[in-house]
């Protein structure tokens, strides 16, 4: 894998025009600093990204992951029991049976405890950090071409979503690439709709970090054609020209 993240991460941005950048995420197994990261306090995780998005480079550690399901998910905490038992969710309105609840999170997919200690988030077109996720979020239409980057990069194999609507930059966008080894998207959720300044057009996705040379190169090929032919509606403007000529 090339050591010019920094570049890729840059011509993902520039090629998809993104709003801010691209989220490296280095899932660590010792305790410790990263270079020039500033330690955040009390953050979930949906927050850090927020963060790292935004130009920082980040550090979050177990203790001061605030969002308790988010700290079950990596395997820092076990789960609060009004969260297992489903009461939390129904108190929030998300759920209204406290089973569904119960499911949501039985089902989660969570990192073995113990496996990481802390979570380093940067911006990818800033640094040069080997991420073993990538997570992205900005409006929906970005997105699909990073889907399909993926899709071309995997043999033109079907792209598979796996959500609960909740935990969406924690579980959906970072752990389950991590895990499954593999691209995920979501819609968001209730949480880091919430919690960060994620626009009500925008989704998220996350893919391990050994696809981004890959993906990066199909945005490229797909830029020279497909992005700026799709994004000029020429179909949809020759079908409006034609109603109103119709109508003449």
């Amino acid at each position: 894998m090339p050591a010019e993240f920094k570049k890729l991460g840059a011509d993902m941005k520039a090629i998809l025009g993104l709003k801010l950048s691209p989220v490296g995420v280095r899932l660590m197994s010792t305790e410790g600093d990263a270079p020039n990261a500033a330690v955040l306090v009390k953050h979930r995780y949906c927050q850090a990204v927020m963060r790292a998005r935004e130009g920082h480079n980040v550090l979050l550690r177990k203790d001061e992951l605030s969002c308790p399901a988010a700290a079950s998910s990596f395997g820092f905490r076990e789960l609060t029991d009004n969260l297992k038992t489903g009461k939390a969710l129904v108190g929030f309105g998300i759920v209204s049976k406290e089973d569904v609840g119960q499911r949501m999170f039985t089902d989660m997919p969570r990192i073995p405890p113990g496996s990481i200690k802390q979570i380093h988030l940067f911006p990818l077109d800033g640094f040069n950090y080997g991420p073993d996720v990538v997570v992205v979020e900005d409006e929906v239409e970005k997105l699909m071409w990073i889907v399909l980057a993926y899709l071309n990069s995997k043999g033109g194999e079907r792209v598979q979503a796996s959500t609960a609507v909740l935990q969406a930059a924690c579980v959906d966008a970072t752990i389950i690439p991590y895990l499954e080894n593999r691209l995920n998207f979501s819609f968001g959720c209730y949480g880091c709709r919430d919690a960060t300044n994620i626009g009500t057009g925008d989704a998220i996705l996350g893919f391990p970090g050994c696809f981004l040379p890959s993906i990066v190169e199909h945005l490229r090929n797909l830029s020279r054609k497909a992005i700026p032919m799709s994004r000029s509606k020429n179909a949809y403007f020759t079908l409006k020209r034609g109603q109103v000529q119709a109508r003449r």
